[in-house]
């Protein structure tokens, strides 16, 4: 009777420890009209989701060059690290979406010659594809967007360009784009050599977030909540600095973190936990 009154204890445990846990599913995918191809996705499903009817506020992750969308999953752990953030309560339930930038093409924007239209299929194809499958509450409110290099500069350009669509965006060791026009110019005619100045121009003004901070009106300067993290140590440092100053310089309510680190996995893992409470709070009602 004993040995009974054991394997049940111990299948109640188990059990409650796999409630207690997500999901992640790193194979899905959906066809692009814009990229003419199949785009795949990972995706975050927080422990409750399958035994709910609630909506979920949602994550947009965006990994950095030479990963994929499996970066997150596989070397940023975000399985293991969101579920005990929602467990000790510094997070709230949410659904992550984790897109592929690095097939045909790599790179979050839309391509200056205009035949690869990346950042239009984010925002016309992935975002309302995810948010019709899921159950994900589509307010801007409840929508935020994070991710680390070349993911921490599609946070600043997708909030920059869309502050109507995200409450919170968190750059990590971000490439913040060109930080003058001659950088532009420089880094866009290696593969363009007969660009146009006025394509330079107009390349350096949509995709530098220094540009786009010096342009943000008065009446958005509070649009959205900002958090930016880079290590001590990080080769992206200026590009961050100059971007932490910008916002001073402009009064936009910001979070600036500098912690001893470099450009590489162990610190991204943890920031994750800080970007997790952080987008938590612009989700919750205060």
């Amino acid at each position: 009777m004993k040995t009974v009154h054991f394997t049940l204890l111990f299948v109640l445990l188990v059990s409650c420890v796999f409630a207690q846990s997500g999901k992640v599913l790193d194979n899905l995918s959906l066809p692009s009209k814009l990229l003419k191809s199949e785009r795949k996705f990972a995706i975050y499903l927080p422990p409750d989701y399958a035994t709910s009817e609630r909506s979920y506020p949602v994550l947009y992750l965006l990994h950095g060059a030479g990963d994929d969308h499996t970066g997150w999953v596989q070397f940023g752990e975000v399985l293991n690290i969101t579920d005990k953030a929602i467990r000790d309560g510094s997070a709230t339930p949410m659904i992550i979406v984790m897109p592929d930038a690095d097939t045909g093409r790599r790179g979050y924007f839309n391509d200056v010659k205009g035949d690869w239209p990346y950042e239009d299929f984010f925002f016309q194809e992935l975002m309302p594809f995810v948010e019709k499958k899921y159950r994900i509450k589509t307010d801007k409110r409840y929508r935020a967007v994070a991710g680390l290099s070349m993911g921490g500069g599609g946070s600043f350009m997708y909030a920059l360009h869309h502050p109507e669509l995200f409450s919170s965006a968190c750059p990590l060791s971000a490439s913040t784009g060109p930080i003058t026009l001659e950088d532009a110019r420089k880094n866009l005619i290696r593969n363009n050599p007969n660009i146009a100045d006025s394509t330079v121009s107009n390349y350096y003004n949509r995709h530098s977030a220094l540009a786009l901070i010096d342009k943000i009106p008065d009446a958005q300067k509070k649009a959205v909540r900002w958090y930016i993290d880079c290590g001590d140590d990080d080769f992206l440092f200026e590009g961050n600095s100059l971007v932490h100053i910008a916002l001073r310089k402009k009064e936009v309510p910001h979070e600036f973190r500098i912690r001893d680190g470099a450009h590489n996995w162990t610190y991204w893992r943890t920031s994750l936990p800080s970007v997790l409470e952080f987008v938590s709070q612009g989700f919750h009602q205060y």
